[in-house]
């Protein structure tokens, strides 16, 4: 998996597979980028490149934030 950071420190991680003419995938909450996986392969047997967005590990900290923001005081 290949990363970049942003001027503010915030790391950007992300797959790069194929060749060709690039296609961003990006998903949304609360999706995961494993919603892609068919539609990723479909374009790669079709020459494209594909980047997509791995958002797992800043879901995973939403999630746990909510847990904690709904527990009683």
């Amino acid at each position: 998996m290949n990363k970049f950071t942003v001027k503010d420190g915030t790391e950007i991680y992300f797959k790069d597979l194929g060749v060709g003419q690039p296609i961003f995938f990006h998903h949304g909450w609360p999706l995961s980028s494993d919603d892609w996986d068919a539609q990723i392969m479909f374009f790669l047997e079709k020459g494209f490149r594909v980047i997509e967005e791995v958002m797992e590990d800043l879901l995973k900290r939403i999630r746990v934030m909510t847990w904690i923001l709904m527990l009683p005081t």
